[in-house]
């Protein structure tokens, strides 16, 4: 009964508000009613931004995660222990993104929908909230080490309210309140449920560059788990209506439930993790 209500509580009917959705437009400028483009990637560093991929677009993403700097040159500064996830985002309208992906780092297949709820006005509502469900699938767990395991321990999921407000030309925020459950925890005493707050933002440098950081509170995590809450800090750089990102951060998995509950990286002892996104429209 509890994975039927995970599952229930991950995918909600999204019945509401479509026929706004549909009129919306996903554009960069400041229109005559709407105020867009507070982040211009589709996320800030780890976390999910308020950016929709538009109607019938598809976006590729190359994402990758080097090892730890560290480490130094034994591997050659991350480069040897790289992990890389390809996305696959497509709009199904201006509010309605679906997406899948393959991460190397524990072999994850995910699933999402991405959806917008309600819109920053220029001289109306002040915030644009956003709504962002995945389901995930743990290839990794080996059978030999755990072998009780069904596919249901594969599972993970995740339901997340992203609420963002461009404060000026320049700056804009992010606060995301993150609900993901993993059916297998790696750490005894660990809740299979957890929660967790989510904080972003960008500022501006130059018409092409900005800089993100992004930072995610656990809210329940056990006191004895040696995981760390994800630190991150990167920068836009915007080329021909497409974002190109470098980050640092001390996650090395880029799934929401890894990030958030399995980040081994320590800011203060150098053990630190660079990368980079790249994307592509069709």
């Amino acid at each position: 009964m509890k994975y039927l209500l995970t599952l229930v509580f991950c995918f909600p009917l999204l019945t509401y508000a479509q026929d706004d959705l549909l009129d919306e437009i996903d554009s960069d400028p400041v229109t005559e009613q709407y105020v867009s483009a507070a982040f211009k990637g589709l996320k800030i560093v780890n976390f999910e931004s308020t950016k929709l991929v538009a109607k019938n677009e598809l976006t590729f993403i190359v994402s990758h995660r080097f090892g730890t700097l560290k480490n130094g040159i034994n591997t050659f500064f991350g480069l040897d222990d790289a992990v890389t996830r390809l996305n696959f985002v497509y709009g199904i309208s201006d509010g309605f993104n679906i997406g899948v992906s393959r991460s190397s780092f524990q072999k994850i297949y995910e699933a999402s929908a991405k959806y917008r709820l309600l819109r920053q006005e220029k001289n109306g509502f002040p915030f644009t909230i956003v709504g962002f469900n995945s389901v995930m699938v743990n290839t990794a767990l080996d059978e030999d080490n755990l072998p009780l395991i069904e596919f249901k321990h594969r599972l993970g999921y995740v339901a997340q309210l992203l609420v963002s407000r461009k404060i000026n030309t320049n700056f804009s925020v992010e606060l995301a309140p993150t609900f993901f459950h993993d059916n297998y925890v790696q750490i005894d005493g660990q809740d299979n449920s957890q929660f967790a707050l989510g904080l972003g933002g960008r500022h501006k440098l130059s018409k092409r560059w900005s800089v993100n950081v992004d930072y995610g509170w656990h809210l329940n995590r056990f006191s004895d788990s040696p995981f760390k809450n994800p630190l991150s800090v990167g920068f836009d750089l915007e080329t021909g209506g497409h974002v190109f990102q470098l980050h640092f951060t001390n996650a090395q998995g880029m799934n929401t439930n890894t990030f958030l509950g399995q980040s081994t990286g320590d800011w203060s002892d150098g053990d630190i993790y660079f990368g980079f996104n790249l994307s592509r429209v069709f």
